[in-house]
């Protein structure tokens, strides 16, 4: 039995000897066909053609050669073979600190049995991805995101009929704006549909950040295995396919910052899958469905600044309560934050600014304890912020300003918020607690604080602790006194926005600027005295107006070669302005230096990359000729040149600027005939001319457009770039001071279809030139003080809109022309001081005025004047119209029953009209307007 035992084992040992040496001799047979000698030289080829920007850190550093370690490229990092061929079949070199150009005649490109081809995550030097990925058609997966491709997507993408993932995000160049970087890569519409038809195996698609431009192919309906669709910003319009979300596998949908974008949510079932859906920003329309609550499976949405009617926060929401992201903001919704969304205690996101709530922060949210990022900014909202909001342990981003919160804020209430780095309270009606130990010790580092229009009477003093600072913005506060010396020692080196405007500050600022990569200082309306601070290089916006910083600037501004805005206006500043500011027209947009006083010319040189669009030197001491260089700024459209005192010939080459809208050049020495219009295009966009107070003599010249623009916007300059995602721009509204009646008025806004010329207190001569007539866009025509003689043009009643004409004291003769009857807008109406004769057209609103509106002209006769002896005023010609149902004429009897009550300095009139014709009615309806108008202009 002993024997047999031993036999037994003898035979199990034999057995167990036998099958390692198989095993041993597989593997080793195996490692012999895990690389071919072809493949592991293309991929070395493939190495050695790219810089490694990190070479600890790539997978490719791993990669040697034969005898050079581990030579078989199966083992190599981010290199998958075939277990039974040894063919390389994927390639993942995601993050490989690759950089370089990448293009088809690549040894990669040698490597036909590839499946899964990953290399996002590299820089490709704006490469092309090359036409030759057609070598793969076996590919199933095709990652080429974040990899600084661009140029067109190759249409041999689509002939990779195997493909079931295909990611070409985000080929992109960062401009701190996340919603909006510069695209690199794009798709042509006939592209994108056959890759949707030809492809019908995907899985996942994601075509992020690709300008496509185009309708979504309705062939994408028939993608029936697709998990994932992302096609954030690539410019789709049309309607979105509603059947896309009846995909039965559908996971991820995401369709944001595609502002054309059409469509509507469906009514939703409880069998989808889907776990992310985002369509924020679009122009989806109707509601957002209360069926939505039977998307179990939901825990992200964002359906922000979309056009949905919902006038509330639709209640059906509270019932998703997987929901970890919830993103509804800029979609119209008013009224309180309804009690249902308090179900939603996983979310970790949540965000309804920019819309119309109401009412109190419920309490409940304190309950919210995942919750990281929360913004209510620009709401409604009122009362404290609650107690339990100390809760929020893990609160990371605190959203609340511009509301219209109340009550006492102790910074201790955010005391156990420790991962709390951006907080904005700013523009409610809080009131802080003095803060004498309060944060002062382990304080949290934060990288946004704003605290605007708070209510602060000094700076904080928690903020002496902050070391990671990026912005900072305290303005609008009664802050008054010196700024602490603390404060030139926080954040040195990460402050890039800080904003203390609108203070009582005063004092000097240090030699020695501290923020040393500063982006944006707004330093405007405070009581600095002593030497214009000089910022760092990397300053691009630098407002510092009213103030009273002196003396001259420095030439170190040189050194800003990035600026974009500059406001020094309102200040006493002196000396010449250093050249430098026209060779920094290639960056700058707004060059605003009024009211100080400087002298000499202005700076000589304007280059053809110029970006101005706004100048503003008004009220200095400037001298001499305008620099012909100025032609160079082809985007200008704001040009005030007013009260210095310029010595030139009008500047007719200004008239090749396609963009200028307002030109002001008054009191100055202009002076000189105004040369004729060479061509049709000059001045093309000219809405406001302002020449008077100069010397310019011969006739009226045609420098002036008659265009149509949307008449419900203002003018203005924008300066639009963005710091980590925050807008930190500034746009400035075009202002301009007219005079109306002996008055200079200032106009602080102006609208696009605001439409002015003053040419008052010259010497031109001759007759008013018919073509004014044609200028129907004219809201103020002010020729007075001039030596014009003639009649005065019966075209000028073709200009409706004006509501201020002047034509006082020149020598103008003849009688006021009947048709100025028809500008029922006219508020101020100045003729004295000419020659004029005859009867003042009667029954309308010129009768209505003061009667020094006409003085100085012992000719005229009639209302508001004395009565006009044996010549009765003209009276408006009888009205009549057609019966509709007899074709017969009628006369019509008008019964005006007016009624007159002084309210302080002003009238309400009231009329009544009966059995008038429509058209009749229509045409006194506007007279009587234009009545209240005067009236209330008047007051």
């Amino acid at each position: 039995m002993g024997i047999h035992l031993s036999i037994r084992m003898l035979s199990k040992l034999l057995v167990l000897s036998l099958f390692h040496l198989v095993v041993a001799n597989f593997v080793d047979s195996l490692q012999q066909l895990s690389c071919h000698a072809e493949e592991s030289s293309a991929l070395l080829q493939f190495k050695e053609s790219f810089i490694i920007t990190d070479k600890f850190a790539s997978k490719v550093s791993s990669w040697k050669p034969a005898g050079g370690g581990n030579s078989s490229c199966c083992s190599w990092d981010g290199v998958e073979c075939d277990e039974m061929t040894g063919h390389v079949i994927g390639l993942n070199l995601n993050s490989s600190y690759l950089y370089g150009s990448f293009d088809s005649n690549s040894s990669l490109f040698s490597l036909v049995h590839l499946q899964r081809l990953i290399l996002s995550h590299n820089n490709f030097n704006h490469s092309q991805i090359p036409s030759s990925i057609r070598n793969f058609p076996g590919l199933t997966h095709l990652d080429l995101s974040w990899s600084f491709f661009s140029g067109q997507v190759p249409s041999e993408v689509s002939h990779l009929s195997k493909l079931t993932y295909l990611d070409l995000c985000c080929n992109v160049i960062e401009n701190g704006d996340p919603s909006n970087p510069q695209r690199l890569l794009k798709l042509q519409p006939s592209d994108m549909r056959s890759l949707v038809q030809n492809l019908t195996s995907l899985e996942t698609l994601s075509l992020s950040f690709i300008n496509i431009f185009s309708i979504i192919p309705v062939f994408l309906t028939n993608l029936s295995f697709l998990t994932s669709l992302t096609l954030r910003k690539c410019d789709l319009f049309g309607e979105f396919p509603v059947k896309i979300f009846s995909l039965q596998n559908l996971e991820v949908l995401s369709a944001r910052y595609n502002q054309d974008l059409t469509g509507y949510l469906p009514e939703f079932n409880r069998s989808s899958p889907l776990v992310l859906l985002k369509v924020g920003f679009t122009s989806f329309f109707g509601t957002i469905p209360s069926s939505i609550e039977k998307l179990n499976s939901l825990q992200e949405l964002d359906v922000a600044q979309c056009n949905f009617s919902n006038s509330s926060v639709p209640s059906a929401l509270g019932n998703l309560r997987q929901l970890t992201y919830l993103d509804i903001s800029a979609s119209r919704f008013g009224g309180p934050i309804p009690d249902s969304l308090a179900n939603l205690t996983q979310l970790t996101v949540f965000r309804v600014s920019t819309s119309s709530l109401t009412g109190p922060i419920p309490s409940w949210l304190g309950n919210f304890t995942k919750l990281v990022y929360l913004d209510f900014a620009y709401n409604h909202l009122s009362g404290s912020i609650p107690s339990s909001f100390s809760n929020l342990i893990n609160l990371e981003i605190l959203y609340l300003h511009t509301n219209n919160l109340s009550g006492v804020v102790d910074f201790q209430m955010f005391e156990k918020q420790q991962n709390l780095y951006q907080l904005q309270l700013g523009y409610n009606n809080f009131e802080f607690v003095a803060e004498s130990n309060i944060m002062n010790a382990t304080v949290q580092q934060f990288t946004i604080v704003g605290l605007g229009s708070c209510n602060l009477k000094e700076v904080p003093y928690f903020l002496r602790n902050q070391t990671m600072l990026e912005r900072l913005d305290i303005s609008v506060n009664p802050i008054h006194g010196e700024l602490p010396n603390w404060l030139w020692n926080i954040s040195k080196e990460t402050l890039v926005f800080l904003d203390i405007s609108k203070n009582l500050i005063s004092g000097e600022f240090p030699a020695v600027f501290p923020w040393v990569n500063l982006v944006c200082l707004r330093l405007e309306v405070n009581n600095f005295h002593g030497r214009l601070p000089i910022p760092p290089p990397s300053l691009l916006e630098y407002g510092a107006t009213n103030n009273n910083f002196t003396g001259e600037i420095s030439p170190l501004l040189c050194n800003m070669s990035s600026l974009r805005y500059l406001d020094l206006s309102k200040n006493n500043l002196s000396g010449m302005l250093p050249q430098c500011l026209g060779n920094f027209s290639d960056s700058l947009i707004l060059l605003l230096l009024g009211s100080n006083s400087f002298h000499g010319m202005m700076p000589q040189s304007y280059n053809k990359r110029s970006s101005l669009r706004m100048i503003d030197v008004s009220h200095n001491q400037f001298q001499g000729q305008l620099p012909k260089s100025l032609a160079n700024c082809v985007m200008l459209e704001y040009l005030v040149l007013s009260n210095n005192q310029f010595s030139d010939v009008f500047p007719i080459w200004l008239g090749t600027l396609p963009e200028l809208k307002l030109l002001a050049m008054r009191h100055n020495r202009f002076n000189d005939v105004i040369g004729q219009s060479r061509t049709n295009v000059d001045f093309p966009k000219l809405r406001i001319l302002d020449l008077s107070f100069n010397n310019f003599t011969g006739e009226i010249p045609p420098l002036f457009p008659d265009i149509t623009v949307n008449k419900s916007t203002y003018m203005y300059a924008g300066v639009g770039y963005d710091i980590n995602g925050f807008f930190v721009g500034r746009s400035v509204d075009y202002s301009i001071t007219l005079a109306i009646k002996g008055l200079d008025l200032y106009y602080s806004k102006v609208r696009e279809g605001f439409a002015a010329i003053d040419i008052s207190n010259n010497k031109f001569e001759g007759k008013i030139p018919k073509f004014i007539g044609n200028l129907k866009e004219l809201r103020s025509l002010n020729i007075s003080s001039n030596i014009l003689t003639g009649s005065i043009p019966s075209s000028l009643g073709n200009l409706r809109n004006l509501e201020s004409l002047d034509l006082s004291q020149n020598k103008l003769s003849g009688q006021i022309p009947q048709q100025l009857t028809k500008l029922t807008f006219l508020g101020n109406f100045d003729v004295s001081y000419n020659n004029l004769t005859g009867p003042i057209p009667q029954g309308t609103q010129l009768t209505s005025l003061n009667s020094t509106s006409y003085e100085g002209n012992p000719g005229l006769c009639g209302d508001p004047l004395p009565k006009c002896g044996n010549h009765e005023a003209p009276q408006p010609p009888p009205s009549t119209e057609e019966d509709s149902d007899s074709g017969s004429a009628r006369t019509l009897e008008i019964d005006l029953k007016f009624c007159l009550a002084g309210i302080g300095s002003g009238f309400v009139v009231g009329v009544v009209l009966a059995d008038v014709a429509i058209t009749r009615r229509q045409e006194l309806f506007l007279k009587i307007v234009g009545m209240v108008r005067l009236m209330i202009w008047k007051r």
